[in-house]
């Protein structure tokens, strides 16, 4: 039976996060929304590149093919577009064989208040206002930053990593941290060991997955040449003994990552350019560097490390 959109796990995401829109912000940018509206109609069958979220959106998309019974995933789009000029977004989505129906056109407006409409636990933009603004009014949402797309087709696993605070859970022990001196830190830490955290923006997000890899066991238990798809990974900068309050939280949340890295102050990127992952989800901009720039990254303008933006 079909999950109805209120069981479903919903990522919602902007057309400038799905495609390469940037021939098209530029007309935009230098001549306005008119000559914005004629050069889209003028380019109405020119299909838009792959943007930084594609190869994750795609891949995201391939887990109901798993399980065509269920259909327990979807995604829809977002955006700042009206419905004329997003004509040519649609045509790309079905050049591409991406199955999303659902959509909201907003006319120059931002589309943020609509994500609990749609019941997405993430939505995905390269235009940080709108971000920032999603953040303000407590919903899941994450800027996706300029890198290389690369879209291996004959890679058919969805790698996702997390950082801990901030993301998955809330800041309260950022804060603590972000006090200056690392034994307190680790002293809040130790002596709420037992305490789970509570919920960050991302949670329902990370809870849901979890929930699709229950699905994966109980597919791999009844076909065992079953292949798993989904892989989560939590890459958090803290080490032994602030380690085990993670731990604790997952367990009382009644979820689990595939992999767990706790670095100490380790730069991320190492594990990251081994790890390749389709989305890497920080709430620390200097956690989102790469070298290489091959590595897509979504900076989560959460919390205490962030209170002066937004």
């Amino acid at each position: 039976m079909t999950f109805p959109i209120e069981k479903k796990l919903v990522i919602a995401v902007s057309s400038s996060a799905l495609f390469d829109l940037s021939e098209s912000d530029k007309v935009f940018r230098e001549q306005g929304a008119k000559a914005y509206k004629t050069y889209q109609e003028q380019n109405l069958d020119k299909i838009l590149g792959k943007g930084v979220a594609f190869p994750f959106v795609r891949r995201f998309l391939s887990i109901n093919q798993k399980f065509p019974d269920e259909q327990p995933v979807e995604v829809v789009l977002l955006s700042r577009n009206s419905a004329v000029t997003g004509k040519r977004v649609f045509r790309s989505i079905e050049h591409h064989d991406l199955n999303i129906t659902r959509a909201a056109f907003m006319e120059g407006k931002s589309p943020y208040p609509y994500i609990p409409a749609f019941n997405a636990s993430l939505f995905l933009s390269a235009h940080e206002d709108d971000v920032l603004q999603a953040i303000a009014a407590g919903y899941p949402a994450g800027m996706v930053l300029p890198s290389k797309v690369t879209d291996d087709a004959d890679d058919h696993e969805l790698r996702i990593a997390f950082d801990f605070d901030g993301v998955i859970a809330d800041d309260e022990s950022e804060a603590v941290y972000q006090g200056g001196e690392l034994d307190k830190f680790v002293a809040h830490e130790v002596n709420n060991v037992q305490k789970p955290h509570n919920p960050g923006p991302l949670a329902d997000l990370f809870k849901k997955l979890s929930y699709l890899q229950a699905l994966e066991e109980q597919e791999e238990a009844r076909d065992k040449s079953y292949q798993r798809m989904i892989r989560t990974i939590i890459i958090t900068a803290r080490s032994a003994p602030t380690h085990e309050r993670v731990i604790t939280t997952l367990e009382n949340w009644g979820v689990s990552a595939n992999e767990t890295f706790f670095l100490g102050g380790m730069k991320k990127e190492h594990i990251l350019n081994t790890l390749k992952p389709h989305m890497f989800f920080d709430d620390q901009k200097t956690h989102l560097e790469s070298q290489l720039g091959n590595i897509p990254m979504v900076h989560i303008p959460f919390g205490i490390t962030n209170h002066n933006a937004v």
